[in-house]
């Protein structure tokens, strides 16, 4: 049988092979960095593929699917200047950076793996 979504992520994770996606907040999130991941995931020949589309917006389609919700970054700014426009600089970076958070979606709970159904 073939795997659900949740289930082929999570293989993802776990694997190790992918620089475009791993786990953040302490198992707790799914991180993923879009660009990376639309090259070295979704860009892979069809043979390769993992999920059956080339479309990160189909990929946040299942996510949200299945009950995963963006989580955003806060961060406390700084008040002086330099150190204001080097966070800023620092949030540019990360801002191809995309965080998803599901209760049933934990690295130290994978029993509740199954629990992850689509809506």
């Amino acid at each position: 049988l073939p795997l659900c979504f949740p289930q082929k992520l999570w293989k993802m994770l776990e694997s190790g092979k992918f620089q475009s996606i791993w786990w953040s907040e302490g198992g707790k999130c799914v991180a993923i960095n879009k660009d990376l991941f639309t090259v070295e995931v979704l860009g892979r020949g069809v043979c390769q593929r993992v999920f059956n589309t080339r479309h990160i917006r189909s990929v946040i389609r299942q996510l949200n699917l299945y009950g995963f919700t963006k989580v955003q970054r806060d961060s406390q700014r700084s008040a002086s200047l330099p150190e204001f426009l080097a966070e800023e600089a620092a949030a540019s970076a990360h801002s191809q950076i995309l965080y998803y958070y599901n209760p049933s979606f934990n690295r130290a709970h994978p029993w509740l793996l199954g629990t992850c159904k689509r809506r």
